[in-house]
């Protein structure tokens, strides 16, 4: 799988009350989650989030168990998340809806062009390249299909 979106910069200790407030959860409806995402961190950066590769410091992701935190951030339209490490919990929700997640250590430029190859675990950043922790083969599968939902309804 490579692909990739200009660069996001976003700071160390993400919150998933950060990427979507509580306030937001009472609603099922993705697209409200996704347009609110990030709102108390920065109002203005659901807007800007469609194509784009969110770099981030460590720890992405920690606070709550919430899955919809991960499935905002998919339906905003960010093509992946780059973080030095990711609360375990978010980690597997991440990948279970189909958002590609890769640890690596990588400077930010905001607006910098990012690609990814997750199969051969490296990042591209402004054509410098840069080797990361490949995800295991199943968790590629599982990425390539969408998520586990449709990764399990294609093994039928």
């Amino acid at each position: 799988m490579k692909t990739g979106g200009r660069a996001i910069c976003l700071p160390a200790d993400i919150d998933t009350d950060v990427v979507i407030a509580g306030r937001y959860l009472r609603t099922k409806d993705k697209s409200i989650w996704a347009a609110h995402v990030f709102e108390d961190l920065d109002p203005t950066l659901a807007n800007r989030l469609r194509g784009a590769v969110i770099v981030a410091g460590k720890n992405f992701g920690c606070g709550s168990s919430r899955e919809q935190a991960a499935v905002a951030i998919r339906e905003a339209g960010v093509v992946a998340v780059v973080a030095p490490s990711f609360a375990r919990i978010f980690f597997r929700n991440a990948i279970n809806v189909g958002l590609p997640l890769i640890e690596a250590d990588i400077a930010c430029d905001e607006g910098s062009q990012i690609t990814f190859n997750l199969a051969q675990g490296m990042v591209e950043v402004s054509g410098k390249r840069h080797a990361v922790k490949t995800l295991s083969p199943r968790m590629q599968e599982i990425l390539g299909a969408g998520g586990l939902v449709e990764y399990w309804r294609k093994r039928r």
